[in-house]
């Protein structure tokens, strides 16, 4: 399975996923002007990989805004991860977010409510977005 590269932009997030490497990242901003047209490769990757998950699958958003379409389609991710969790394949979600952004910390939160994924929270002094 290839990887997915999709650069950010000062509106659109950094995407990378790799299957083979394990590493599955959504960072930085999103508010495109269409999320949907945006994040269709996310869905038709994901949807791929779900048919022949890793073991083992930990999913990294460390995002520094996103607006509410955005936030629709996070949870659809999160959605994708919680069936593929749901069918034995352990995943679990790693949300970053500055130490002093509370509200970021909150979504995370009402995330992790949502589905029945595992989540660890880490606050950064810094951005890494």
């Amino acid at each position: 399975m290839t990887e997915l590269l999709i650069e950010g932009t000062s509106s659109t997030p950094n995407i990378y996923f790799d299957k083979n490497s394990g590493k599955f990242e959504i960072k930085g901003k999103s508010f495109p002007e269409e999320s949907r047209i945006f994040f269709a490769p996310v869905f038709e990757w994901l949807n791929e990989y779900s048919k022949n998950p890793n073991e083992e699958t930990l999913f990294e958003f460390k995002m520094e805004y996103f607006n509410s379409s955005s936030s629709l389609i996070i949870l659809e991710i999160l959605n994708v991860l919680d069936s593929i969790n749901k069918a034995g394949k352990k995943v679990s979600v790693s949300w970053s977010h500055l130490q002093i952004d509370d509200d970021m910390l909150e979504a995370g939160e009402e995330y992790s409510e949502l589905v029945s994924l595992p989540f660890e929270y880490h606050a950064l002094e810094e951005a890494d977005f």
